[in-house]
């Protein structure tokens, strides 16, 4: 059993939709009405589940695609959000790899460790507090791709608020992530596990979900 499961259920509800997970509505329903950690999300989070109830499996796969896979502002990849495509990308990558490692979580081939869903399912692995401080860590992306939903007008917004939610600590702006000539990048420092990025051995053993420089230009802003 997960030790927070709060995040699982976040996490199926995030992925691509299937047949299986129409199923499960009812599960989600009763999860929504009894954990104490939804309530103040309650009537939001409810509307999403009313979305999938009344909508074909069709439908809502096709909605999927069209928000998050053709929409790069709505991209569930967090390090896209904050690296773009800069080379301290793949560092982050490997870094979030061996967090997962640590804990005992191996990534099937195709996932990718940055991918929101498969993030908050080692959440709901690992224990409360550890749980939190990632979350904390991770929050300021989360917000920044909830404001891009909200601002669409997506059912999706409800789910990543509710993930906002959830942390400690109060998420603060996101600045652009950098552009780099992906190019030059792949020259100098090679692919990356699936031949597409550029690839950097990690330099440091935390999670770096936000840069520092990006989060002390962020806080100065909030603060002025």
């Amino acid at each position: 059993m997960a030790a927070n499961p709060v995040y699982q259920w976040f996490s199926a509800l995030l992925c691509y939709p299937e047949a299986d997970l129409l199923e499960a509505l009812p599960e989600f329903q009763t999860a929504l009405q009894q954990w104490p950690e939804l309530s103040a999300q309650q009537t939001a989070l409810q509307g999403f589940l009313d979305y999938l109830g009344s909508h074909s499996l069709r439908e809502l796969q096709e909605n999927y695609v069209a928000t998050f896979d053709r929409n790069r502002n709505h991209a569930l990849y967090i390090f896209e959000h904050v690296y773009g495509e800069d080379r301290d990308r793949g560092s982050a990558m490997v870094d979030l790899l061996q967090e997962y490692r640590r804990g005992g979580f191996e990534l099937g081939d195709d996932e990718l460790p940055d991918y929101l869903p498969v993030l908050l399912e080692y959440l709901a692995q690992v224990p409360s507090e550890h749980a939190q401080k990632l979350l904390g860590d991770a929050v300021h992306v989360v917000a920044h791709i909830a404001g891009k939903l909200n601002a669409a007008a997506s059912p999706y917004a409800a789910l990543l608020q509710g993930v906002t939610a959830l942390s400690p600590v109060a998420p603060l702006p996101l600045v652009e992530p950098p552009v780099r000539d992906m190019d030059e990048a792949m020259e100098t420092f090679g692919p990356d596990f699936s031949g597409q990025e550029p690839l950097l051995k990690p330099s440091i053993e935390t999670v770096q979900f936000y840069p520092k420089s990006a989060y002390h230009a962020a806080a100065k802003g909030a603060a002025s």
